[in-house]
């Protein structure tokens, strides 16, 4: 039986940076993948691309990771954007930065950033088990501490230090199928409740039902989810698309956890969106608009915002022809209309399912996790990292910054614990 100082189980970002970070501080490790490959998940992120971290400031960097972002406090004083992209550009991975602080590889290929990982695995020579299933995690009958680990291939390990990588149950035809919450249950941690986010929403919506809308795309609205008492839950200025299923698209995918959390509190009911066309304008500018453009039919006033099939929807559930002049309107119908274009009312019955989602929200509880080194609070020994852990973010480089950062803490605290008295 081969005893190893560090294990890692799941060779995903988490997971490969943890390995590298535990080696990096004189750590002997091993990782196990379930895979015939490592990186999976990590080849389908940014579209193929990996978008690898963001270049916001800490703060910037919690507050777009709404899932327990305060969490990472501690972690980010000793790992940040700042030190993956150091850790790439050391790794001959030439980066860019794109809008919003997104950072990519200047190759747009996420491979480069998974052989980047690979290769510094190989260099440092940490042991790399592949198709390798755990199957079971021994601990010592007398203190509880992590003692060994067995696969569902019979390959059996020791070490003092397990680190659980697994991810989440989205994409779960990479290999992320949520074993790793059973693992950790097992040894006496509880699970927040898992629901999709950063993933499209599905509406009964009649104009949804109909599909006359499908296929239309707005590229700068804000999109926001209301409570029952009118007031904004979340809000984000993006863009979206309308599907034959229901919402897609940037501001949609940012809603949507917010939405599948209401929705688990408030399960006989519908979650109530409002889509503002024209975020820019209020309704006072664009009454001046339509008067100092009063000769212009409605359904051309509106193109000055937003497609026709979706103005001539808007000006038939107002009983306004699209023909009638600006001028025509009475006082009352040109409120009514700049109220709609402003207050678009959407609705959400769910979202698509976890294995369509980018993200996995909920997790290991965070309350029996330490911030400052990702150890179990439960079994000495146990670390955790990655989306296995009840954290989420936006898309926009978030989530990775939080699989790596995670990883490196959990992989250099798992090595250096090892040398405490």
């Amino acid at each position: 039986m081969t005893n190893y100082d560090v294990i890692v189980i799941g060779a995903g970002p988490s997971g490969m940076m943890a390995a590298i970070q535990a080696r990096l501080c004189g750590a002997r490790v091993a990782i196990l993948e379930r895979n015939n490959q490592v990186g999976r998940k990590l080849l389908l992120t940014g579209g193929g691309r990996c978008n690898v971290t963001n270049s916001a400031d800490h703060q910037e960097l919690i507050n777009h990771i709404p899932g327990n972002g305060k969490f990472l406090y501690s972690s980010l004083d000793q790992f940040d954007a700042s030190d993956i992209i150091d850790f790439f550009t050391k790794a001959g991975i030439e980066l860019k930065e794109e809008d919003h602080g997104r950072i990519f590889p200047v190759s747009n290929s996420a491979r480069s950033i998974r052989d980047a990982l690979l290769n510094k695995i190989k260099a440092l020579k940490i042991d790399l088990f592949l198709n390798q299933s755990l199957k079971s995690i021994q601990q010592s009958p007398q203190s509880q501490h992590i003692q060994s680990i067995r696969t569902q291939n019979g390959l059996e390990l020791t070490t003092q230090s397990l680190i659980l990588a697994t991810g989440g149950k989205s994409y779960s035809r990479t290999g992320s199928q949520g074993d790793g919450y059973g693992f950790a249950q097992k040894l006496g941690h509880s699970i927040t409740p898992l629901y999709p986010t950063e993933v499209p929403l599905l509406s009964n919506d009649p104009f949804i039902q109909s599909k006359e809308l499908q296929g239309i795309s707005l590229t700068d609205i804000n999109l926001s989810l209301i409570n029952e008492r009118n007031k904004i839950i979340t809000q984000h200025r993006m863009g979206m698309v309308f599907t034959h299923f229901g919402y897609s698209g940037p501001a949609v995918l940012r809603c949507s956890g917010h939405v599948n959390l209401w929705l688990m509190k408030h399960p006989q009911t519908v979650a109530q969106l409002r889509l503002d066309l024209t975020p820019d304008w209020t309704i006072s500018t664009l009454d001046q608009f339509g008067q100092t453009h009063r000769q212009k039919e409605l359904v051309t006033l509106l193109k000055h915002w937003i497609p026709e099939k979706l103005a001539r929807l808007i000006l038939k559930n107002l009983n306004l022809d699209g023909h009638l002049a600006y001028k025509n309107l009475s006082p009352q119908q040109a409120q009514d209309l700049w109220t709609l274009i402003k207050e678009f009312p959407l609705t959400a019955y769910q979202s698509q399912k976890l294995d369509k989602a980018f993200v996995t929200g909920g997790g290991v509880n965070l309350k029996e996790v330490v911030p400052q080194t990702m150890a179990s609070k439960l079994v000495n020994g146990l670390y955790f990292c990655g989306e296995l852990l009840d954290i989420n973010g936006y898309t926009g480089g978030f989530n990775m910054t939080t699989a790596f950062v995670t990883g490196a803490v959990a992989g250099r605290h798992a090595a250096l614990e090892l040398k405490q008295p």
